[in-house]
């Protein structure tokens, strides 16, 4: 089926029950908010509609919704925030993987394990690795983390965001997703905790709702909407957007990716 051009939101929120949202890449950039899109969720909240912001973040739910309050996004909007970290915490929780555990991520992203830092120690001592994104003076050298996992790989993985890459501005960074990738060639296995796998969603979905999940990564956001058997709308300003010259490519895209989508918009618009 032929993804369709959709101009206005409005046409066809009436069919849908719930929203599932991405947040970086459709309401903000990392850097400020996407006005138009949150005019969209102000009259889709006006209609009654639910709507779920969900996010690979490698963070719990409240640091997000803090970065979000500092955006400027209003709090009745953020009532319904779920996170990857958030998701990955949950289960860290009950000791999982085992208890002690190998920080690999930046130093901001220590928040996720406030609770259970007494149990970070060295890759040679732990009993999972918990990767968050990449350390702050190696965000360019994915060789330095080959070296330092290819004697790591009976050890199990856990990534919190499985995104490769995110756009911050007109910028793009490596994700956790990335590292998980090259730690799957090493031949170890990963957990993924987020988007596009189905356990994030069933906190999410409701059975009585009909949802659209509106997303700016096929990898992950139309991926999962795929898995769930969910219509979705595919931002094509966000991760993506180099590989988009014209319309015309739109369907290779999808195809290269394996996913499909019912409609597109360049930025979410009522």
């Amino acid at each position: 089926m032929k993804i369709k051009k959709l101009e206005h939101l409005s046409e066809v929120f009436k069919e849908y029950d719930a929203f599932i949202i991405d947040l970086w890449g459709v309401m903000h950039n990392g850097i400020k908010l996407n006005s138009s899109a949150i005019n969209t969720v102000k009259e889709l909240e006006a209609n009654g509609k639910r709507v779920v912001f969900l996010s690979n973040a490698p963070r719990p739910t409240k640091n997000v919704v803090e970065f979000l309050k500092k955006m400027k996004m209003e709090d009745r909007f953020l009532k319904n925030v779920l996170t990857s970290g958030e998701a990955a915490l949950n289960s860290l929780k009950k000791n999982k993987f085992g208890e002690k555990f190998y920080h690999l991520g930046p130093q901001r992203d220590d928040t996720l394990f406030y609770d259970m830092k007494k149990n970070k120690t060295s890759l040679e001592k732990c009993d999972f690795i918990l990767c968050t994104g990449l350390f702050d003076d190696e965000e360019e050298n994915l060789k330095y983390y080959q070296d330092l996992l290819k004697k790591f790989t009976k050890k199990k993985l856990i990534c919190t965001n499985p995104d490769l890459v995110v756009r911050r501005g007109k910028e793009e960074e490596y994700c956790a997703g990335k590292i998980a990738e090259i730690f799957e060639d090493l031949g170890g296995d990963v957990v993924y905790f987020g988007k596009p796998h189905k356990e994030v969603y069933l906190s999410c979905l409701k059975a009585d709702q009909k949802t659209l999940v509106i997303g700016d990564n096929l990898k992950t956001d139309i991926k999962g909407a795929n898995n769930m058997n969910l219509d979705s709308v595919f931002i094509t300003s966000g991760v993506h957007t180099s590989k988009i010259n014209n319309e015309e490519l739109l369907d290779n895209l999808l195809k290269e990716h394996n996913v499909s989508a019912k409609y597109f918009q360049k930025e979410l618009t009522w």
